[in-house]
């Protein structure tokens, strides 16, 4: 074993969020070593263009100021390829046309209930804001598309055609739709966008969101890459799609994983990308960190770090 020092940080001459991270990196301890060297490997990745670049994240991120620096890396066309939750495409279509609203976790939520909000952490969100606004848009969508004789769509067609109707560069999904990004949600049902759809079949019964062409496209992704990398935020099904896909042409060459959950409990949340190299999901050579810390806490100093240095 190769032994290094443990160098203190120097704030005199830390100048900016590159240096911040490197500091962190050279300071040797605990999970601000994590995060430097996340920003290492996530430089390498972004850079390589003979690398399949996959983002995953959960939804509820973009119920927050975060979904700014999302909508940033696609916008950039930092990744290639988007696999997400039905809650993410909900919260970017409902923050597009309404506002959310700061709360707190200690709130009373009988009251909130009566009040007529959601919350969700400690953030805010009327009723009004989510279920009707987000059923109104996407059953105009749905009613446009089936008169023009549309009846099926892949989900990342679909992801698309929300970006179209909503139209505002705040959004991740508008920035994939003008970017020609694949949205891939493997869970879309399980949600109120996904629902909507389902209760819109209930009457359009030759109506149908083609699942297994997002699959399709998928393989063909997967299977055309020379290298693979991922940035992994949070946990669930999106951590495992994307971890899924990657066994079959020898598992991530890079990764970053982004959680709060614990190994301990055997979750897939909580298991580090390293224990995924034993099921050849991570390439027994890869460069791969998972920081063990809060996503709203990561992302800014991370991607402050990336955005000076990474071009498109």
């Amino acid at each position: 074993m190769k032994l290094r020092e443990v160098i203190d940080f120097d704030l005199e001459n830390i100048k900016d969020f590159q240096g911040l991270l490197k500091a962190m990196e050279s300071g040797g301890g605990f999970s601000a070593k994590s995060l430097g060297e996340a920003y290492d490997v996530l430089k390498i990745m972004l850079m390589r263009k003979d690398c399949l670049r996959i983002l995953s994240f959960v939804g509820s991120i973009i119920s927050t100021g975060v979904r700014g620096i999302i909508k940033e890396f696609v916008k950039r066309r930092w990744f290639d390829l988007i696999i997400t939750t039905t809650g993410a495409l909900d919260h970017d279509l409902s923050r597009s046309f309404s506002s959310y609203y700061h709360g707190s976790f200690d709130l009373n939520d009988k009251e909130l209930y009566k009040k007529g909000y959601h919350r969700l952490g400690n953030i805010l969100i009327p009723k009004e804001s989510y279920g009707k606004l987000i059923e109104d848009k996407i059953l105009s969508l749905l009613k446009d598309a089936y008169s023009k004789n549309i009846g099926s769509f892949s989900c990342y067609k679909f992801c698309w055609e929300i970006g179209k109707m909503i139209n505002k560069e705040s959004s991740f999904l508008y920035w994939a739709y003008k970017n020609n990004i694949p949205v891939i949600v493997p869970g879309f049902y399980d949600g109120a966008i996904g629902n909507i759809v389902w209760l819109f079949s209930q009457t359009k019964k030759d109506f149908r969101i083609d699942i297994i062409e997002d699959e399709n496209l998928l393989s063909e992704k997967f299977f055309e890459s020379k290298k693979r990398g991922a940035l992994i935020i949070g946990g669930g099904i999106s951590k495992h799609h994307t971890l899924w896909w990657s066994q079959f042409k020898g598992g991530l060459d890079y990764g970053v994983y982004i959680t709060t959950s614990s190994e301990y409990d055997g979750s897939l949340s909580g298991a580090r990308l390293k224990e995924a190299i034993s099921w050849g999901k991570v390439g027994l050579k890869a460069k791969q960190v998972t920081i063990s810390g809060e996503a709203t806490l990561i992302l800014p100093i991370l991607s402050l770090g990336l955005f000076k240095i990474i071009k498109e």
